[in-house]
């Protein structure tokens, strides 16, 4: 396995001031790098955020990477039905027990931590993209930033250290940059 150097700062994975920061470990599977990736947002959001978060995760399981998230709904139930329609592995770190995940969750860990378990997906992850959220949304941001995560930020909270993407394209794009710096 092998790692990769992000350099956070200037909105963007190529470089600029700011300290770098290592992707965990990923795998190699096929000649395709597959990766961990957070998909965080609320527990409610409007047609236009769940229909994004769909295409996210069926664009996350096409690229053959595991999405990782708090396995509940809203925005996390229309990323992991993406991802599972597709193919794609999908784990809910959940708050509280099992039967708590949304249907589309294939890999189910309950906690029992309440909010505290959004340290267990950010530091288990290799990137955060973020889709609007409240304050746990934030609160996932802010730990993927401190535990040197790579966030992308899909119409979500406008934080320095953060990188925009337009959509969900665009945000596996990025991610996809990711890999080759």
């Amino acid at each position: 396995m092998s790692h990769l150097s992000y350099q956070t700062g200037t909105g963007s994975p190529s470089g600029g001031a700011g300290a770098a920061n290592e992707i965990n470990e990923r795998t190699e599977i096929q000649g395709r790098v597959r990766m961990q990736i957070a998909v965080v947002g609320g527990g409610e959001c409007s047609l236009h955020v769940r229909e994004m978060a769909e295409e996210l995760g069926r664009l996350l399981a096409e690229e053959g990477h595991t999405l990782l998230c708090g396995g509940l709904g809203g925005g996390m139930e229309a990323a992991c039905r993406g991802s599972a329609e597709a193919g794609g592995t999908v784990v809910g770190i959940l708050p509280g027990e099992r039967g708590d995940a949304n249907p589309h969750v294939g890999i189910k860990i309950a906690t029992g931590m309440g909010h505290a378990r959004n340290a267990i997906i950010v530091r288990s992850s290799d990137a955060v993209i973020a889709l609007p959220g409240g304050y746990g949304t934030l609160s996932e941001i802010a730990l993927a930033l401190k535990m040197n995560r790579p966030v992308i930020s899909l119409e979500s909270w406008d934080i320095a250290g953060t990188m925009k993407a337009r959509d969900p394209r665009e945000a596996i794009e990025i991610l996809n940059r990711l890999l080759y710096i």
